[in-house]
């Protein structure tokens, strides 16, 4: 019997920092910024303070392509789900004009930006 081997998925990060890599010399990619959000307690008794960076539902990263439309690409890992929120952005991103997509590897990125542009 022989036994069925699987290799693990890239880590959400990995596929990020690939992502990054091969938009730095796409020819259609003005510029990017990986954007964080979430939120962070800071301080501490009566000066400690909530703070939210980002918005929800924003992309992992945002930039404009060459022809000056807006750039958004969610990344998730081969299984990840996109929230309702980043599927809204998305669409309304879409809606308008922009160029906005969930990527699970490089060549998704590609594959967009080569097809929409």
């Amino acid at each position: 019997m022989s036994k069925k081997f699987t290799l693990p998925e890239p880590s959400e990060a990995a596929i990020l920092d690939a992502i990054r890599r091969g938009l730095r010399i796409h020819p259609k990619v003005a510029w990017f910024e990986r954007m964080n959000s979430g939120a962070h307690v800071a301080g501490e008794g009566p000066a400690k303070r909530f703070i939210r960076f980002g918005f929800v539902g924003c992309p992992d990263i945002i930039g404009q392509l060459v022809d000056g439309r807006f750039l958004g690409i969610e990344v998730k890992r081969p299984s990840g789900r996109v929230s309702p929120h980043q599927a809204a952005f998305i669409q309304r991103a879409v809606e308008h004009g922009g160029v906005a997509f969930v990527a699970r590897s490089v060549a998704d990125v590609f594959d967009v930006l080569d097809r929409c542009c």
